[in-house]
């Protein structure tokens, strides 16, 4: 096996982005024996209640470990001032050029009384994806030949929203990952140490969205092309 090869990375804006939107759909993937990464397009500094830059890492490294991924990358690009620029966008292609992964999960739409970076991020992952395959450009990409576009999802950090995504919507069940996903944003202590009830929320949250498709728990993901499938059966009754 290329050691390098990842099935999945999911892109945040922030250390505990990907892990409040799909962690437990990340934690799951690993269990079904996919190579899954993150990637976090800043390190989250500078943040209320966080001593040092190296102590989110070190929390954003715990979280990854305890999801069971494979991979996480933090790219030097700036929080609270991340923009949908050409150097963001090409950065982020190396990493899918090295890592050539199948599906990106990314952050779908803004999300009101929260960051604009989310919103950011979620441009640049789009452009990402799309230069993965452009050919005839491997000066802007440190030499990575390019590779297939990887499909993409969005996932959602709406838990003010009654209704989190838009059409051609999935619902992943996490129903078993759901305590993964739970422990690895309890990592973040810096961030959610003092507020305990932010997980009992994201707890109520997920169980809320699992239970709309007959499971325990779930997480929502969404497609920006309508999604077909050539197994009705096996999509339809699992």
């Amino acid at each position: 096996m290329d050691e390098s090869r990842l099935d999945c990375i999911a892109v945040g804006a922030h250390p505990d982005d990907v892990e409040i939107g799909c962690g437990g759909t990340l934690a799951r993937l690993v269990e079904q024996g996919y190579r899954v990464g993150i990637v976090d397009l800043t390190d989250g500094e500078p943040t209320p209640g966080s001593p040092s830059p190296e102590a989110r890492l070190a929390e954003a490294r715990q979280a990854a470990q305890t999801l069971g991924v494979h991979q996480r990358v933090t790219l030097d690009l700036p929080n609270r001032r991340l923009f949908d620029t050409f150097e963001a966008r090409v950065a982020l292609a190396r990493v899918f050029r090295r890592h050539r992964p199948r599906l990106v999960i990314g952050l779908g739409g803004k999300t009101p009384l929260a960051s604009p970076d989310h919103y950011q991020a979620m441009l640049i992952t789009e452009a990402a994806t799309f230069y993965t395959k452009l050919s005839r450009w491997e000066e802007h990409f440190e030499g990575l030949p390019p590779c297939p576009a990887p499909a993409l999802l969005y996932y959602f950090l709406a838990l003010r929203s009654l209704s989190p995504a838009p059409a051609n919507c999935l619902v992943v069940d996490i129903s078993q990952t759901l305590e993964k996903k739970l422990a690895a944003i309890g990592c973040y202590r810096t961030q959610f140490g003092e507020r305990p009830e932010i997980l009992e929320r994201i707890r109520v949250f997920s169980q809320q969205q699992g239970q709309v498709a007959g499971f325990t728990a779930g997480e929502v993901l969404a497609s920006p092309a309508a999604l077909g499938t050539r197994d009705l059966m096996g999509m339809i009754c699992g």
